[in-house]
């Protein structure tokens, strides 16, 4: 399913067309993967409690804004999903919520097992990366059946991160409800909405909780939709058919184990008009790192061992340059560390953010308050 860089002479190649691994590519769009920019969301405090029951009638979400509408999990120049699928999100000092509202005219599901594998039905995924490193992350996916799937990632499955199903979320709350009639072909549904809440307490593996206010996480939302055909009065999948994968934020290949290129949600007092979303200002950095990460990659295979210098990866380290600078490129220990220091951009206070990538695509930063 990864298609490897190879040679040394496509790195520059790939800075004017990036090409990268692009594990499953059906629409052609593999050209924009570095350029596609992750969305952003503003999540508000709610003071008010949230009865979970699939149904979103508090004030609280009322007022909550939506997400974007999910688009093809390769991009926007795909063809537009079949059905509109959108989230809105809260928090407070206890859980972090979502809410998801699907339209489905078939509401159907077969899964009623803790932790099968649930994308095989019809289904709505959270994946949460709190400290956007790319490692210890978190999937969870639910159908319509209300049978839920969670699990945890030390380090995505390109780097040999094996999934952690015996990781569940304690304290989980969640709900459907169906706009219809579940698992019954006869009539035409409007779809199903699903709201969950996850306690901070559940992420113990990867950062302090709850977050503060402004914090920044990476998370993105996938809906994996199966075509069907009706058999004995009962659905059962088109054969021979791939799934439809949609997304909040694209992920420009049919990978959702990119946390690199999930959205952004921000952790505010409230939402105002007066206040943006958050733009990751980083972006461009981590993309010519994780360039680099893809090149020692297919330089290993070849030559197994890691790249010392960028001149063995590309001849124009030139063409790397953010924000005018080069990034370094060393060995450390069995691996290596390609680091950008660049001016900070987030904040008022002057100095420089260092921001790396190690051979297990793990992001690396520091920020530093000093004048340069």
């Amino acid at each position: 399913m990864i298609q490897e860089l190879r040679f040394r002479f496509l790195l520059p190649l790939l800075l004017l067309a990036p090409l990268v691994a692009t594990a499953q590519n059906r629409c052609g769009v593999e050209k924009e993967y570095f350029r596609i920019q992750p969305r952003g969301y503003l999540c508000a405090r709610t003071e008010h409690s949230i009865a979970i029951d699939g149904r979103a009638d508090e004030e609280a979400w009322r007022t909550a804004p939506w997400t974007e509408d999910f688009v093809d999990i390769e991009g926007e120049r795909c063809a537009q999903p079949r059905f509109r699928t959108r989230v809105k999100m809260l928090w407070d000092e206890e859980f972090f919520y979502f809410f998801a509202e699907m339209e489905e005219p078939h509401v159907w599901g077969t899964l009623t097992e803790r932790d099968a594998v649930i994308f095989h039905d019809n289904d709505f995924e959270i994946f949460l990366d709190p400290d956007r490193d790319n490692h210890e992350y978190y999937e969870f996916e639910m159908n319509a059946l209300n049978t839920v799937w969670d699990l945890y990632l030390p380090k995505p499955y390109r780097d040999g991160g094996p999934a952690d199903n015996s990781w569940d979320i304690a304290g989980l709350r969640s709900a459907v409800r169906v706009r219809g009639t579940l698992n019954d072909a006869r009539d035409e549904d409007l779809g199903w909405t699903a709201e969950i809440a996850i306690p901070w307490r559940a992420f113990t593996r990867s950062v302090v909780h709850p977050p503060l206010e402004g914090a920044v996480w990476a998370v993105n939302f996938s809906r994996v939709e199966w075509r069907h055909r009706l058999r004995d009065g009962r659905y059962e999948k088109v054969p021979d058919t791939k799934e439809d994968n949609w997304v909040w934020s694209p992920q420009g290949v049919v990978d959702m184990h990119r946390p690199e290129k999930w959205g952004l949600v921000q952790f505010v007092d409230r939402v105002d008009a007066q206040k943006e979303p958050p733009v990751d200002t980083e972006y461009d950095a981590l993309m010519a790192l994780h360039r680099v990460y893809w090149a020692q990659k297919a330089f290993h295979k070849e030559h197994r061992r890691w790249a010392a210098a960028l001149t063995e990866l590309t001849d124009d380290p030139a063409a790397l340059r953010i924000d005018g600078r080069t990034p370094t490129l060393r060995l450390d220990g069995a691996g290596y560390r390609a680091e950008y220091s660049l001016p900070r951009h987030s904040t008022h206070i002057p100095g420089t953010t260092t921001i790396g990538i190690d051979q297990e695509s793990r992001v690396h930063r520091a920020y530093n308050a000093d004048k340069e």
